[in-house]
C-alpha cells in the first residue's frame, strides 16, 4: 500500500516514468539508454518526494533463487542511492517484468506492486498502474497474464537453468514491438482502451489523475471535467515522464 501524503515538502515533486525496456534491442543500445536514465535520476534526485517506476523497466526479468539477469548495475545503484537517502521508490511490474518478486524489496527497499494502486496527495487522488490487461478486449493477453502469473508457471520456469531460461527470454524479447519498432502509437480517441478503463473507474470512484504506461504513447487526455489520464510513453524513442508539483501533473521530456 502506498501511503497518502498530506502535503508535498517545499520544492519536492512526484516523478513517474515507465517502459525503459532495459536490455533491448542490444546490450550496447541498452547501456546507452541506462546511462541516460541515470543522468535523469541524478537531475531529479534533490527535488524528488517519491519516484514511481510504472512497469516494463526491464525488457525481461526473472528472479531465480540465487541469480537475476546480469547488467543494469548503474540503474540499480542509483535506485539504492534514492532509498538510502530516504526517498521512496515504488515499482509497478509490467508485462515484460511481471516476474519481479522480492529482490528489489530486500536489496533496495523498493516495494513491488502487481496491481494498480490508489493513493492520495493533498486533495488529489491518484490511480497508478502499468496498464497491461486493463480495459476492453485483448482477451488473449489477459489469459496469458493469468497463466504467467500463476505460481505453477513460475515454479516450472525456475527449474530451467538461468543460461537457458534467460536465453529463451532474450529471444522472445527480440520479437517485441518496442525492439522491432512496430508502432501502434496512434491515438484512438474515445476508443483508446486505457481511457475507456479510466472513464469506467471514474464512475465507481473519483480520481483526479490516472497514470499508466504500456501504451508507448505519451498522452495527456481529459477523462472528465475534473480528471485526466496520463500515459507516460517510453524511453526508447520518447524519453517522457510525468511530474506532479502538488497542484498539477504534466508530461515532460528528457534530453530530447
Amino acid at each position: 500500500m502506498i501511503p497518502s501524503i498530506d502535503k508535498l515538502p517545499e520544492g519536492k515533486k512526484l516523478y513517474f516514468a515507465s517502459d525503459f525496456h532495459l536490455g533491448t534491442p542490444s546490450q550496447e543500445q541498452s547501456l546507452q539508454r541506462e546511462k541516460k536514465i541515470v543522468r535523469w535520476l541524478d537531475e531529479i534526485k534533490d527535488h524528488t518526494a517519491a519516484l514511481f517506476l510504472v512497469g516494463d523497466i526491464f525488457d525481461f526479468w526473472f528472479e531465480y533463487k540465487h541469480s537475476i539477469p546480469k547488467g543494469f548495475i548503474r540503474f540499480q545503484g542509483k535506485i539504492a542511492a534514492f532509498t538510502d537517502a530516504g526517498i521512496p521508490v515504488y515499482f509497478f511490474s509490467g508485462n515484460h517484468d511481471m516476474w519481479m518478486f522480492d529482490y528489489f524489496t530486500k536489496e533496495l527497499n523498493v516495494p513491488i506492486f502487481h496491481h494498480p494502486q490508489r493513493f492520495k496527495v493533498g486533495d488529489h487522488w491518484f490511480y497508478v498502474g502499468h496498464g497491461d490487461g486493463l480495459g476492453p478486449k485483448d482477451y488473449t493477453y489477459k489469459l496469458l497474464k493469468i497463466l504467467f502469473r500463476s505460481p505453477i508457471c513460475q515454479w516450472l520456469f525456475a527449474r530451467i537453468h538461468p543460461n537457458f531460461g534467460i536465453g529463451i527470454a532474450d529471444a522472445w524479447s527480440k520479437r517485441s514491438r518496442i525492439t522491432n519498432s512496430i508502432k501502434d502509437d496512434v491515438f484512438l480517441g474515445e476508443e483508446e482502451w486505457l481511457l475507456v478503463y479510466a472513464k469506467a473507474m471514474q464512475l465507481k470512484q473519483n480520481n483526479q489523475f490516472y497514470i499508466f504506461g504500456h501504451r508507448h504513447l505519451p498522452l495527456d487526455v481529459q477523462v472528465d471535467e475534473d480528471s485526466k489520464y496520463i500515459n507516460l510513453g517510453e524511453w526508447v524513442n520518447n524519453y517522457t515522464y510525468a511530474v506532479y508539483d502538488g497542484k498539477t501533473l504534466n508530461l515532460q521530456t528528457f534530453e530530447n
